[in-house]
């Protein structure tokens, strides 16, 4: 009897089948590979089983990454964000003729095979060896879904997607094994709507449901035999069948499936036929992903919202871990922002200044005692274009915004206002106040270490009528820069400090306010509307300073089930007595209703606020608030390049721009609009007596400085008295207080020389 060949006088081909009934790894293995098939049974054949055993005994399923909601504070949706853009379905909302479908094309034997399809394999054995290369193959639905699984845990790092599709031995085993455990665990009705909700359909579009609003604007469940085939066709390349860019490939590929759904007789000869016939009936819905398709203008706001996501600790520990949280998505997001107050920002910021502008605007609004941000917006909108910018102008570096603010100019004066009456000042308090000065030769810091006037710095008013002496309140109105100056060099710097930090103002790149005194109270360092108009609110809430929020709730989907989210939460504290910042309402009130800010001011409620203009006027600033509404609005310069005279802003020519007449109306026309219908809370205001009292002819400087009263110092103008109705030119020290030298200068040596004499002596 003649020997039988090797192999019991199989072909190579049955000698793979026997080889693949006794070891399903090994021939599954092969099952759609993508190497020339005898070089593949080799591989098989060597060591296969040893990694096969060492590979974990559970497939990881990472939960599906899922768009994300952003929502207004009202409940409705400012944006959506997503990763990968997929809405998770259960397979009862999924169309039966799309689950029958993806079967037909992709694995007909889908419910009569195990992990792998002996017969496919063979079908690819045979194929491939007559090709010579890789000419078909055979994964069933099962492992493409593990597949998937890999590409899915992979994320966005393109090492690891390329790692989870490359074409190696060491990746099917792994395919295999999972594939083996996901049949014994999930069944073939959970396999296959796994496998509809993971795959990628193309146009940004993962898993079915966003499929099929992407190519048809409806839900899955509504899919036709036509629709769903042309869906199915999609899955084995996107980019090829693509029906937005090439109709009639996807047309072709659509027919395939329909036959094929024939073949196997999901659908009668007539029903494919039919179906072949008709168009393809496509309505797009463009992709819709990011901020910069929010509504109501909110882009930046959506934006801040992601940040905060991503660098708030609740969130998770880490910024890996955070970012994972965030990929993943399936997040509501409700927010704090309030729609008709974002409505009222952007149709203000609009109407005021155009986003063609040589500057920009930004307005924020907060809610004081809560914190919560109601507003957000800006001139130049969200974008990449001409007249777009991705910077959000209304808050710090860290968050989006410019590397470090905008100098504020003199909306910092109510703080140092506010230091003082904490120091115990009075609020009557009066200082000469010159129209032009040197800066003090000295002033008290924090370390102890006095700051020093080494080059003999001046500084002036910003008319040369301002000639003290001047009271806090007529001084605020007018914003008297010498007399602030003047108030610093009184109480020192670190008041100021301990203030500034109680109200949380920092510079826009996170640094502190430096100790000197042109940042400590002419507001030369920048900052962040949003650090403005949650400080100021601390005023209107009397001293309570909350920092600011923006997420009121979170709600995470992860494999259908949902669960709340830890979200940050505002933190209240005192920054002043309410004695203090009554006063400063009161004061401030005054700024609007005779003062710098006379054409911000409201109508029918109380309000109050501050203008700022910086050197060469390319800032302006008006920050003010109510009881229950604090705002912030800036326009200038992102580059501080632009000098805002012989200007021409929304349509307006200003020969010279100030914080009252351009910010104040943008922040007047939003708070108005933001407040309409909303209740108008009162202020408690304080009694601020007029310190000046009738003086005879006696009693009066000539005003230039040769004044010769002998005044004791013990006047009730506050401290100075003495120095201001006498013009005494010896005393630097009065009523206990050791005044640095030159404080005063022109006023103080008003007696002995005239010199600075302008205005009353």
């Amino acid at each position: 009897m003649p020997k039988k060949r090797s192999g019991g006088g199989l072909t190579a081909t049955q000698q793979a089948a026997k080889f693949l009934g006794v070891s399903v790894l090994s021939g599954a293995v092969l099952a759609g590979i993508a190497l020339p098939a005898f070089g593949a049974l080799g591989l098989a054949a060597k060591g296969s089983v040893e990694s096969f055993d060492e590979l974990p005994a559970n497939l990881k399923t990472p939960p599906l990454s899922q768009r994300t909601t952003i929502l207004d504070a009202k409940g409705e949706t400012l944006a959506t964000v997503y990763s990968r853009d997929r809405t998770v379905v259960d397979l009862k909302d999924i169309s039966p003729y799309m689950q029958k479908a993806i079967v037909a094309i992709e694995d007909s034997r889908f419910y009569e095979h195990g992990a792998v399809d002996l017969k496919g394999v063979l079908r690819a054995l045979n194929k491939n060896a007559q090709s010579g290369g890789v000419a078909q193959g055979a994964s069933t639905l099962t492992q493409q879904y593990v597949k998937n699984v890999f590409v899915e845990e992979a994320g966005d790092d393109p090492t690891k997607v390329a790692q989870a599709i490359q074409q190696t031995l060491g990746r099917k085993i792994r395919e295999l094994k999972y594939a083996i455990q996901v049949e014994e665990e999930l069944g073939k009705k959970k396999i296959l709507e796994n496998y509809l909700n993971i795959t990628f359909f193309g146009q940004q579009a993962y898993g079915v449901e966003a499929a099929s609003q992407r190519y048809f604007s409806k839900h899955a469940k509504d899919l036709t035999l036509p629709e769903a085939a042309l869906l199915a066709g999609i899955v084995q390349s996107p980019s090829r069948y693509d029906p937005v860019n090439d109709e009639a490939e996807a047309t072709k590929r659509r027919n395939v499936v329909l036959e094929r759904m024939a073949e196997v007789g999901d659908v009668s000869r007539a029903q494919a036929e039919q179906a072949k016939k008709a168009p393809l009936g496509l309505k797009v819905t463009q992709p819709k992903n990011g901020c910069i398709t929010a509504v109501q203008g909110a882009s930046f706001f959506c934006k801040y919202v992601e940040r905060v996501f991503k660098s708030d600790p609740v969130f998770g520990k880490t910024k890996e871990e955070r970012a994972k949280v965030w990929n993943q998505g399936g997040l509501t997001i409700r927010t704090t922002l309030d729609p008709q107050a974002q409505k009222s920002v952007q149709d203000s910021l609009k109407d005021h200044v155009y986003k063609s502008d040589k500057v920009a605007a930004a307005a924020t609004l907060v809610e004081p005692g809560t914190g919560k941000i109601l507003a957000m917006g800006q001139s130049k909108p969200y974008g990449y274009g001409k007249n777009e910018t991705e910077y959000n102008y209304s808050v710090n570096s860290a968050m989006g915004g410019s590397n470090f603010g905008f100098p504020t100019g003199s909306t910092f004066k109510p703080f140092v206002a506010a230091a003082a009456l904490e120091e115990g000042r009075p609020v009557t308090q009066t200082y000469p106040a010159p129209y032009e000065m040197p800066y003090p030769s000295q002033v008290q810091t924090c370390s102890g270490k006095p700051w020093v006037n080494t080059g003999n710095a001046k500084l002036e008013n910003e008319a040369e009528s301002e000639v003290g002496p001047y009271a806090l309140k007529k001084a605020m109105e007018l914003s008297v820069n010498t007399y602030f100056v003047q108030m610093l060099a009184d109480i020192g710097m670190c008041p100021v400090v301990k203030m500034t930090n109680a109200l949380g103002v920092v510079q826009g790149n996170g640094d502190k306010v430096p100790e000197v005194p042109s940042s400590m109270t002419l507001g030369s360092t920048g900052l962040s509307p949003l650090t403005m108009a949650s400080a100021y609110a601390a005023f209107a809430s009397r001293g309570m300073y909350c920092t600011p929020v923006a997420i009121e709730s979170i709600t995470q989907t992860v494999g259908g089930e949902k669960k709340s989210l830890e979200v940050p939460k505002s933190t209240c504290s005192r920054a002043m007595s309410e004695k203090t910042a009554d006063s400063i309402n009161t004061l401030l009130s005054g700024v609007t209703d005779s003062g710098t800010g006379k054409q911000a001011g409201l109508s029918g409620r109380d309000n109050a606020g501050k203008t700022g203009t910086t050197d060469e006027r390319k800032n302006a600033w008006f920050v003010g608030y109510t009881p229950n509404l604090s705002g912030a609005v800036w326009v200038g310069s992102a580059t501080q390049k632009v000098k805002m005279t012989r200007i021409t802003i929304g349509g307006v020519y200003h020969a010279q721009v100030y914080g009252g007449d351009t910010p104040g109306p943008i922040w007047r026309d939003a708070m108005t609009g933001a407040l309409q219908g909303k209740e108008a809370p009162r202020f408690n205001m304080v009694d601020i007596p007029n310190p000046e009292k009738p003086r005879d002819e006696n009693d009066k400087g000539n005003g230039n400085g040769n004044g010769n009263g002998n005044g004791n110092g013990n006047g009730d103008e506050g401290f100075i008295g003495g120095l201001i109705d006498g013009g005494t030119t010896t005393g630097n020290t009065t009523g206990g207080i050791t005044l640095p030298d030159n404080l005063f200068q022109g006023q103080t040596n008003g007696g002995s020389n005239g010199s600075g004499g302008r205005g009353r002596g």
